[in-house]
């Protein structure tokens, strides 16, 4: 066996046992979005057999609050562990995600089920950035936005199996179900880190001060307002899937699932496309993925009535936002400078602040009457809202001096 093929077979276990941890961080963010219903009718019995809808818009703070979790636990985490050999770094973050899932898995009431869920947020956006800067080391030069998907695929992997299964599972066994699974695919996530990713040296000289240096840095600010407003238009449409599904498609529960498949399918195709498209052209396939969210979100609000066109457009949704995510964590990467720990990891925060509004604002839509299809239209207006900001970006930093 050749020195290269020796090399060529570490990447690969390197980076299968990465993914393995953002399949099963697939599973225990979106899992939550195709047992909304059950999770309700579960926990909160009196108020779901009341006001069925207001139980489930609820039940959607559990998404929200594992958001928030991404959102304070990814720069925090980051920029105190840069120091820190990263391949340790990545074995205790799976280890904290085994734990927290199994919190889940076992808490008794609506509240200690939220509880768990914001703390499993927590290490999800360090794992994501620090896992992307191993995995574009381990892929080399020109190839920084496909080694965070490389990492990234294990997430859109589990939208096309992971996801589907444990809504499956939860529908017929119980929703907690779904979280003994995730909890059990990250400690073969930690046990495959261990064993196969290499020694990876953190930077001595990064303290928690230094990283916190990227604040400084006004693209920085546009880049995660782009993941932050424009990401949480796909949020605000796929964290109420089940009902659009069920309630306005009038279809059977167990479509769920099958709609579920697509949305992974799309978004396992357009992460492979953004890797690449974002190596050859970053610019254009930022502003294409925003505009291309906001004409298929439009497309899926005038036809979820009918669940053939809903479920085309789902993929088409899974899709253009799945080009967008690693072409905003390397956009991200290319504006911080030195600051490439606490950047990778930002991203995820960002993509969580859009998480939770998307969340909220379609929870809210629900809630005052609206319907389920308000929502998408909520996706709308915040997708457009990203594509104005990306393209402010893209203008001011043309003028360097203003940023």
């Amino acid at each position: 066996m050749t020195s290269s093929t020796r090399s060529r077979g570490a990447a690969t276990g390197a980076l299968l046992s990465l993914a393995i941890g953002s399949f099963g961080i697939g599973m225990t963010e979106f899992v939550v979005m195709g047992l909304l219903p059950d999770i309700a009718a579960d926990l909160l019995p009196a108020r779901s057999a009341a006001d069925p809808d207001g139980a489930i818009a609820q039940t959607g703070w559990l998404i929200t609050l594992y958001a928030l979790g991404v959102v304070i636990g990814a720069p925090t985490i980051a920029a105190t562990v840069a120091r820190f050999p990263r391949h340790r770094v990545m074995l205790a973050l799976a280890a904290a995600l085994t734990f927290f899932s199994a919190l889940t898995f076992l808490a008794p009431t609506f509240e200690t089920v939220a509880a768990s869920r914001l703390l499993a947020g927590l290490p999800h956006g360090a794992y994501f950035g620090i896992g992307a800067l191993v995995a574009s080391d381990v892929l080399g030069p020109g190839k920084r936005a496909r080694g965070v998907a490389a990492v990234m695929m294990g997430l859109t992997i589990a939208n096309v199996v992971g996801v589907p299964l444990g809504t499956y599972l939860g529908q017929q066994f119980g929703w907690r179900i779904a979280f003994l699974l995730v909890a059990t695919i990250f400690a073969v996530a930690a046990v495959m880190i261990w064993v196969f990713v290499p020694a990876h040296a953190g930077d001595p000289a990064r303290t928690l001060r230094a990283e916190l240096g990227v604040f400084r840095i006004g693209q920085v600010w546009f880049t995660l307002g782009v993941g932050a407003i424009g990401f949480g238009g796909f949020f605000a449409a796929y964290s109420y899937i089940a009902p659009l599904v069920t309630e306005v498609a009038g279809s059977p529960q167990a479509a769920v699932p099958v709609v579920l498949v697509v949305m992974g399918l799309g978004m396992t195709a357009g992460n492979l496309a953004g890797g690449r498209l974002a190596d050859h052209d970053l610019r254009r396939t930022l502003l294409g993925g925003l505009l291309g969210l906001v004409v298929v979100q439009v497309a899926l609000a005038l036809t979820a009535g009918w669940i053939v066109a809903l479920t085309v457009f789902v993929f088409a949704i899974g899709f253009t936002s799945s080009v967008l995510g690693p072409t905003i964590q390397t956009r991200l990467m290319d504006v911080a400078g030195d600051n490439q720990s606490i950047a990778a990891a930002l991203n995820h925060s960002a993509l969580n602040i859009g998480n939770a509004t998307g969340a909220a604002l379609g929870g809210a839509v629900i809630a005052a009457g609206f319907g389920f299809v308000a929502p998408v239209w909520v996706g709308v207006v915040l997708a457009l809202a990203g594509l104005a900001i990306a393209v402010v970006s893209l203008r001011a930093e043309r003028r360097p001096a203003l940023v």
